[in-house]
């Protein structure tokens, strides 16, 4: 158990802000626009007069000797063994190299077959590296990235924007196998959340997809959500319907969660996957009639799952069992009365 104090709740919030896009999926660099499975481009290629390997053009073309000759093949999917087809050159492998490697390499084939060439190649259809986008938006789709580097933003955009109020979504972005989450106005206030996306990432909007559950002796015993943006302890008791003035001890405010063993403070850990997140059992504890109480419970912030009970008063329980009693002893009495 963990009294709530501003020491406490300033780990709580310096350990918040280290769980953010820019330091889970890395900052701007340089994007990879390599080549990929699927793909389709196309493949153009000049050739210097006299055109030897490529001169059988049109016959206006032909009638040009002081002219290179060119000649553009037909749109190539990328096959599944990385490779696209040259006449003269063979089986070029074009898996993960860019359009400029790829060039050079169609040139160095044909180096020596024909006289003097010079390749262009252009991307026709972006297949092997795009995004996801998909939950409470517009329109699910997949983004092709380009040599823009695409950012996050830019994946919401394409979506057609969120259906709902910005300040209850928050974005989640599923890179290989492990998972980030913000809400989705700070993305839009800090510039450095709008980070750059890769290939195969998973973009999903959701609203309100948050919840705790209030118990004990608040206005409404049930599970309760709130939006992306996180709510703080007070406004949970708020939502909850506060503290029952004829219940409520208002020493005993506690929420119960599964906390990062390191901002817990527990020593070692017991995982044995690199980088996993070890979680304890840990209970905060709020004394709301101390001054700073308040203070205290407006800063702390509720996440996923919580569950905030407040307890009893001891005069409470003390009501409680002289209730038992009389519900018990009058009848009894009555009865007695009765018989004599």
């Amino acid at each position: 158990m963990v009294d709530l104090t501003p020491e406490v709740v300033r780990r709580l919030r310096a350990a918040k802000s280290a769980e953010t896009f820019s330091e889970g999926l890395g900052a701007a660099r340089q994007c990879d626009d390599s080549l990929g499975a699927g793909d389709t481009v196309a493949v153009s290629i000049w050739e210097a007069p006299p055109a030897t390997l490529f001169g059988g053009g049109d016959a206006e073309m032909s009638s040009l000797p002081a002219s290179s000759h060119m000649v553009t093949l037909p749109d190539q999917v990328i096959d599944a063994a990385g490779d696209i087809g040259v006449p003269f050159a063979g089986k070029i492998h074009a898996v993960g190299l860019t359009l400029t490697r790829l060039e050079s390499a169609v040139v160095k084939r044909l180096t020596g077959k024909a006289n003097r060439p010079q390749v262009m190649v252009r991307l026709i259809r972006n297949a092997a590296a795009d995004v996801t986008v998909i939950g409470d938006v517009n329109s699910n789709t997949r983004m092709p990235l380009t040599p823009k580097c695409e950012r996050l933003l830019d994946a919401l955009a394409a979506s057609g924007g969120v259906r709902q109020a910005v300040d209850k979504v928050s974005l989640q972005v599923t890179r290989g196998t492990s998972v980030y989450s913000m809400p989705l106005d700070a993305v839009i206030r800090d510039p450095n959340q709008n980070v750059p996306l890769r290939a195969g990432d998973v973009v999903t909007a959701l609203y309100q997809p948050s919840s705790f559950m209030a118990f004990g002796a608040t206005g409404k015993n049930e599970e309760i959500g709130f939006e992306g943006k996180g709510i703080s302890l007070a406004q949970a008791l708020a939502r909850a319907g506060g503290l029952l003035d004829s219940r409520a001890d208002a020493k005993g405010v506690f929420v119960f969660r599964l906390e990062d063993r390191r901002v817990a403070g527990e020593p070692g850990t017991v995982g044995t996957q690199a980088g996993s997140v070890q979680r304890v059992p840990t209970v905060y504890r709020l004394d709301l009639k101390e001054p700073s109480g308040m203070f205290l419970a407006q800063q702390f912030e509720m996440r996923d799952k919580d569950a905030l009970y407040v307890s009893n008063a001891p005069v409470a329980d003390i009501q409680k069992l002289a209730n038992l009693f009389y519900t018990i002893v009058f009848p009894a009495v009555s009865v007695g009365t009765q018989f004599k």
